[in-house]
C-alpha cells in the first residue's frame, strides 16, 4: 500500500479522497492555486503545495508543477479525482515515467476510451450494445448523408474528440444535415483542436443509464449496479439516482453481466462508468468514463462500497476480494448538484457564503469542500457540494431528499437548492417517469422564479 498519496485536483473531490486516503492510514499531499489557498482539503491534508495562480491551465492543468509536487513531498501516487487531469493519457504516462502510479486505469485504456470513434468500436467487439451509426468518423457530407438515410432520421452528429455535450448537433432531416455538419465541425474544432465528427440515429426520449464498474487489472472484474441520470440541461447531469426507476432486476443483471464481462476481458484497472441511453428496452452504448464519477455517492450508498478506497487498493495493486456474487444491492439513493448559481437562470453566483447549514440525519450525507466564511472563486466549476440521501424504498429516500433540502441553508450566494425543491413538486418525478430531453423542456415553461 501507498505511504503517501498527492491529490491532483480541488473542491469536495479532493476532501472526498483524503478521507478515503485517511481510513486507509496514508497520508496525503494537497495541491491548490493562489485561489484556493484556504479550501478545507488544504487544511485538512499533512502536507500542501501551491501549483500556481488561479487559471486552471496554470495550476490544476500545470502537469510540470504536479510533478514537481511529487517530487518534493515524495508521493508515491497521484489521484486525479474528477475533471481536470483525471481523464488524460499523456498524464499518466509522465507520471509512470517518473516512478509516481496513476490512481486510474492504463494510458492505453484512457486513450481507447477517450476517442469516442475507437470507444465504440471497442464496445461493440467486447459484446456491449452501441447506438447504429457510422463505424468511424466521416469525411464528406455526402458519406454522412448516405450513413443517415441508413441509419433513418433524426441523427445526432457528435465530435469524435471532448465531450461535456460540445461539438454535437441534432439534424431532424435531410435538409438540416449541411448546417448540423458545419456547426458541430467547427464547434469540435474550438473546443477540442479535432474537426471529426461521426454520426450516431438520435433516440427521442431516452434514458441516460450509466453502469458501474470495477477492475483490478488482473483480469477480475465487477460491476456495482446502474444509475439514472436522465436529469440534465444542456448534457450537463443535475440529478442522479440509483437504481434506476425505469428498469428491472432482469434488465439491471443482463446489462451489468456484459459490461462486467467485457471490464474484464478489457483486463479493466479501477473504476469506470459505461454510459449508455435506454429507449423501449434497448441499451445503447454512447461512452465510458475512465474515472471516478461525481455521482458514485449513490452507488457506494445501495452497495455498501467505498469506491475510492477499491480505486487505491486496485492501483497498488492488490486484487479484487469479492466478487459479483457478493455484491448485494439494497434501497434508493439520489444525489442533488448544489451549485452555486441562480436555480432559474443558472448564472454562476460567486462570493462568500455568510451562512451555511448543510442537513444531517439518518440517510443524509453531504460531500463539500465550503464552509461558511469561505469565499467561492470564479474560475471553477459552480459546483459547491452534493446532497446524497438513502431509504430503503424511492418514496422513502424522495421525503427523506424534501426534508433535508428544507433543512440545507447556503446565505450569501444564490445555489440551486430551490431548483429540486420544485422539481419534488412534480407528479412526473416523483413517479419516475421522465427523460433525458424532460428537464429542459419543464424549465421552459419557466415553472419558478429565481
Amino acid at each position: 500500500m501507498f505511504d503517501k498519496i498527492l491529490i491532483a485536483n480541488r473542491g469536495e473531490i479532493a476532501l472526498r479522497v483524503l478521507r478515503a486516503c485517511k481510513e486507509l492510514g496514508i497520508k496525503t499531499v494537497a495541491v491548490h492555486s493562489t485561489a484556493d489557498a484556504n479550501a478545507m482539503h488544504v487544511r485538512l491534508a499533512d502536507e500542501s503545495v501551491c501549483i500556481g495562480p488561479p487559471s486552471p491551465r496554470e495550476s490544476y492543468l500545470n502537469i510540470p508543477n504536479i510533478l514537481a509536487a511529487c517530487e518534493i513531498t515524495g508521493a508515491q501516487a497521484v489521484h486525479p479525482g474528477y475533471g481536470f487531469l483525471s481523464e488524460n493519457a499523456r498524464f499518466a504516462d509522465i507520471l509512470v515515467a517518473h516512478g509516481v502510479t496513476f490512481i486510474g486505469p492504463t494510458a492505453d485504456h484512457i486513450r481507447i476510451m477517450g476517442d469516442k470513434i475507437e470507444a465504440k468500436a471497442t464496445a461493440k467487439r467486447l459484446g456491449i450494445p452501441v447506438v447504429p451509426g457510422s463505424a468511424g468518423a466521416v469525411t464528406t457530407d455526402e458519406e454522412a448523408l448516405k450513413i443517415a438515410a441508413e441509419v433513418g432520421y433524426p441523427v445526432l452528429v457528435k465530435a469524435a474528440a471532448g465531450g461535456g455535450g460540445r461539438g454535437m448537433r441534432v439534424a431532424m432531416n435531410e435538409d438540416e444535415m449541411s448546417s448540423a455538419l458545419s456547426q458541430a465541425r467547427s464547434e469540435a474544432k474550438n473546443a477540442f483542436g479535432d474537426d471529426a465528427v461521426y454520426i450516431e440515429k438520435y433516440l427521442l426520449k431516452p434514458r441516460h443509464i450509466e453502469v458501474q464498474v470495477l477492475g483490478d487489472g488482473q483480469g477480475n472484474a465487477v460491476h456495482l449496479g446502474e444509475r439514472d441520470c436522465s436529469l440534465q440541461r444542456r448534457h450537463q447531469k443535475v440529478m442522479e439516482e440509483a437504481r434506476s426507476p425505469a428498469l428491472n432486476d432482469q434488465s439491471r443483471a443482463k446489462i451489468g453481466d456484459i459490461v462486467a464481462r467485457a471490464m474484464a476481458e478489457l483486463n479493466y484497472s479501477g473504476v469506470g462508468t459505461i454510459e449508455f441511453l435506454y429507449e423501449n428496452g434497448e441499451f445503447y452504448f454512447i461512452e465510458m468514463n475512465t474515472r471516478l464519477q461525481v455521482e458514485h455517492p449513490i452507488t457506494e450508498a445501495i452497495t455498501g462500497l467505498d469506491l475510492v478506497a477499491e480505486q487505491i487498493k486496485v492501483a497498488a495493486g492488490e486484487k479484487l476480494t469479492f466478487n459479483q456474487s457478493d455484491i448485494h444491492f439494497t434501497g434508493h439513493a439520489i444525489e442533488c448538484r448544489i451549485n452555486a448559481e441562480n436555480p432559474a437562470t443558472f448564472a454562476p453566483s460567486p462570493g462568500k457564503i455568510t451562512y451555511w447549514h448543510p442537513p444531517g440525519g439518518l440517510g443524509v450525507r453531504v460531500d463539500s469542500g465550503v464552509y461558511q466564511g469561505y469565499v467561492i472563486p470564479p474560475y471553477y466549476d459552480s459546483m459547491i457540494g452534493k446532497l446524497v440521501v438513502y431509504g430503503r424504498t424511492r418514496p422513502e429516500a424522495i421525503m427523506r431528499l424534501k426534508r433535508a433540502l428544507s433543512e440545507f441553508v447556503v446565505d450569501g450566494i444564490q445555489s440551486t437548492i430551490p431548483l429540486f425543491t420544485h422539481l419534488l413538486e412534480n407528479p412526473d418525478i416523483l413517479a419516475g417517469n421522465y427523460d433525458i430531453h424532460w428537464l429542459e423542456k419543464w424549465l421552459d415553461t419557466k415553472p419558478f422564479e429565481g
